[in-house]
């Protein structure tokens, strides 16, 4: 056996060995569909501050999750899945939607892009809106999804209250959002908002951490 299929083989006992804890196991099924706070995740498990604190060093240290500071509160930080950490190991579909809401700041953005990037992996219907929405979808947003072939859907920016549905799914996808109604439901997506650089890259980014994430989540939803 090399060496990098030794230090592949090691990765992943690693993994098996931080998910035999049933407590570290909810905490990264609860991670698969969305970012958590520690906070949240301590009101979530009803465990104590410093316990939750020896799970998730043992997850960072098995590679498993990452941990960063919120764009709009730098005392609070979130707490995800490392890309590719759950390679073989992800769970099925076990939660059932009738319509997916992605949820932004300005809806000109980051939400604008899931909804695109949804309708291209999952029937399941799907649509957007803000906490404040923009006058009109941001051109950087406009240019990386020509750049990917992927066709924004033909609406403006529109007011969260005029969109919500009782029984949609909701997918906060920036942290002013998710923290600007904290009892909102459904799940959160730490992802930067690329207008603060307004670049390509920036923007680039967010496509990429979209997709992903969206890669990941669709296999956890039916049609309900």
């Amino acid at each position: 056996m090399d060496i990098e299929l030794d230090a592949a083989f090691s990765a992943r006992v690693a993994r098996h060995s931080a998910l035999a804890d049933p407590a570290r196991l909810r905490i990264v099924d609860l991670l698969t569909l969305g970012d958590l706070s520690p906070t949240e995740l301590q009101a979530e498990l009803g465990m104590s501050s410093n316990l939750l604190s020896h799970h998730l060093r043992t997850l960072e240290g098995a590679g498993l999750t990452t941990r960063h500071r919120s764009e709009a509160d730098k005392r609070r930080s979130y707490i995800r899945l490392a890309a590719g950490a759950l390679e073989g190991l992800t769970p099925g579909a076990e939660q059932g939607a009738r319509r997916i809401l992605f949820v932004c700041t300005r809806n000109s953005a980051r939400s604008q892009l899931a909804v695109a990037l949804w309708s291209q992996v999952s029937e399941i219907p799907s649509t957007s809106a803000g906490t404040h929405p923009a006058d009109r979808i941001a051109p950087g947003a406009i240019d990386v999804a020509r750049r990917h072939g992927v066709a924004l859907a033909d609406l403006p920016p529109r007011r969260l209250d005029d969109v919500a549905d009782d029984e949609d799914f909701i997918v906060t996808v920036c942290d002013n959002a998710h923290e600007e109604i904290p009892n909102l439901g459904g799940i959160h997506w730490s992802v930067p908002d690329p207008l603060r650089l307004n670049t390509e890259d920036a923007f680039e980014g967010a496509f990429a951490e979209i997709a992903r994430r969206i890669s990941d989540l669709a296999p956890r939803l039916y049609a309900a």
